[in-house]
């Protein structure tokens, strides 16, 4: 599985209605989970952004539709990363010529 670090910010929707967000952010799990991924950790931030989600996917094509399904609700807006663990980190280092 790939895994994504995902920024998020409520949007004007978001935050007026924020006491739903644990609701949301259930639905969101089980979204995750219906396209064979899942959210591995969630935090509240301070700072620039709202929320940091890493995550769980199959595939780029599976991230995609959680992120516009996501974003398609109208209460966050997203900033994804393809994250490399370490070891992969290294191959693609070590593969440099």
């Amino acid at each position: 599985m790939a895994t994504y670090l995902m920024l998020l910010n409520w949007t004007d929707q978001g935050i007026r209605t924020v006491k739903e967000s644990p609701k949301r952010l259930d639905a969101a799990k089980k979204l995750a989970k219906d396209l064979g991924g899942e959210i591995k950790t969630v935090y509240m931030t301070q700072g620039s952004f709202d929320l940091a989600v890493v995550a769980e996917m199959p595939n780029d094509e599976k991230l995609a539709s959680f992120v516009l399904k996501l974003g398609s609700m109208g209460n966050v807006r997203t900033t994804t990363l393809k994250a490399y663990p370490e070891d992969e980190y290294r191959k693609i280092i070590g593969g440099l010529n």
